[in-house]
């Protein structure tokens, strides 16, 4: 068993690892043979894998709190569709590579369901970045003066699913807007954004600045 544990180790194969005596021990009460034993160390092995995987990527995301849709209530807010949110939360429209927008007043509710279901994105495979959108556009413009913009704009344009929180807050520079609007830009039709704010989409230039820069609605 010692060398068995060895070999289990040089293999990268921790749940089986901790789990084979007792699965073990468990198929020879069942009387199961060796491949459905097999079988049941390697679906161990997988599940922790991709639970793991699924704590990192929302460790990457950079969520600033939990949500969850299971605590939004609906009923306080019954101008949310309900179904729609559910629909979005299925993520199918980050395969088509869509884009969400939520507006509204503050307090209805627009971060938590943008989390939520970015969340969900995350327990799905997808991979995700949250960001206040003031505090993207510090990292853009530091970045820029660093001279490691390329590399940032690299990072996020392999995101499945990026988050832009409160738009609408602190109207941007101009230097700031452009390269906002840049990184919307370049993920349009390559992966999908998240936008929350309580500006009307005819009211963005004054955050950016420009009716050039808003010239192209989101999906």
């Amino acid at each position: 068993m010692v060398l068995l544990k060895h070999h289990l180790k040089a293999l990268r194969l921790p749940t089986v690892t901790a789990e084979c005596e007792k699965v073990a021990a468990q198929a020879a009460t069942d009387n199961v043979d060796h491949l459905s034993y097999l079988l049941q160390l390697c679906e161990l092995e997988l599940l922790e894998r991709e639970r793991k995987a699924a704590e990192r990527r929302m460790k990457a995301a950079k969520f600033p709190t939990t949500k969850t849709l299971a605590t939004f209530d609906f009923l306080a807010r019954p101008s949310v569709n309900k179904m729609l949110v559910l629909e979005l939360a299925r993520c199918s429209f980050i395969d088509e590579r869509e884009n969400v927008l939520f507006i509204g007043n503050p307090g209805t509710g627009k971060s938590h369901l943008a989390t939520a279901i970015a969340a969900e994105a995350c327990a799905k495979g997808y991979k995700v970045r949250f960001f206040r959108v003031t505090e993207l556009v510090t990292t853009l413009i530091e970045a820029k003066d660093q001279r490691v913009l390329a590399r940032l704009k690299s990072q996020l344009s392999k995101l499945d699913l990026l988050v832009l929180d409160e738009l609408g807050y602190v109207p941007a520079t101009k230097v700031g807007a452009e390269l906002l609007f840049d990184v919307i830009a370049t993920a349009y039709e390559r992966s999908s954004v998240m936008v929350t704010t309580n500006l009307p989409f005819e009211n963005w230039t004054e955050v950016l600045g420009s009716e050039r820069l808003v010239g192209t609605p989101l999906k």
